[in-house]
């Protein structure tokens, strides 16, 4: 019988599919800190999300080895 089911086959699947809100809320958050360290100057948006998530993978792989 072929699985239809949308569910992730295992934990890794979950994570690298859907990452977790608290990965987003850091992002988010770090995001708004480069914009306003810019002086809330537009236009960036894109290169401030980028910049954030990018922060938070290497800190949270510096506490993974760790």
């Amino acid at each position: 019988m072929k699985r239809t089911s949308a569910m992730p086959n295992s934990t890794a699947e979950i994570h690298t599919t859907q990452p977790p809100v608290d990965f987003q809320e850091q992002v988010r958050r770090r995001a708004y800190e480069l914009y306003e360290q810019r002086g809330r100057k537009d236009g960036y948006e894109l290169d401030d999300w980028l910049q954030a998530e990018s922060e938070v993978v290497q800190q949270r792989a510096k506490k993974v080895a760790a």
